[in-house]
């Protein structure tokens, strides 16, 4: 399932990596007191699946995502665990049918306009950019659109404050994804008014 009318009104997704579960739900609430309304959580650490849960159980307003996904058994412990949507570096035709099969919002990854063409063929026109500024950034992103216009994109990877009005002023942009105001610092030592601080920031700078 493409996961473009799910995100289309959410300029900036947080991408969160989360160590420890307990600073799950005050992150998440700290961000939507700073108006944002979505977060990925990404399966790079051992408690991500329980901060995926704990978010879904008790922040109902925030809607979560997985991030990082690349096998498919992953797509149904994310599903089971009330995520709302599935983020993946790139594509497999096992993720893409598994996805469809668990009607799972789910946004694939592509670089290249072979891939994207691929997406494009299975339904997705939101896909993932992914890492955005290695691999040319916005000027990439422009060349890419100017053949292929049906398709939106959700860059992550390296995106900063500053550049994150570059790429949503891209038309092709959907959403960005970012971690620059969620630094892994102050959620170690639970800062969460400075988040709050950043992530207000971040709203502001988003704003198209």
């Amino acid at each position: 399932m493409d996961a473009t009318k799910l995100l289309e009104n959410v300029n900036v997704v947080p991408v969160a990596v989360i160590e420890d579960k307990t600073t799950a739900v005050d992150l998440a609430l700290t961000l939507l007191d700073a108006g944002i309304k979505a977060i990925e959580i990404t399966l790079r650490t051992a408690d991500a699946l329980d901060a995926i849960e704990l978010v879904a159980n008790s922040v109902p307003e925030m809607t979560v995502g997985a991030g990082s996904i690349r096998q498919v058994a992953q797509l149904e412990e994310i599903l089971n665990r009330g995520a709302q949507f599935a983020v993946s570096p790139g594509a497999t035709g096992p993720l893409i049918s598994t996805a469809k099969q668990l009607h799972m919002p789910f946004v694939p990854g592509a670089a290249t306009a072979s891939e994207i063409l691929t997406l494009m063929n299975e339904g997705y026109m939101l896909q993932k950019f992914f890492p955005a500024e290695q691999l040319g950034g916005t000027q990439t992103l422009k060349a890419l659109s100017a053949p292929l216009p049906e398709v939106r994109f959700f860059p992550t990877g390296g995106i900063t404050a500053e550049l994150a009005p570059q790429y949503l002023a891209l038309e092709c942009v959907t959403c960005i994804g970012g971690s620059w105001f969620i630094p892994k610092a102050l959620l170690i030592e639970r800062d969460f008014a400075r988040i709050k601080e950043m992530s207000r920031s971040a709203v502001e700078i988003t704003r198209v």
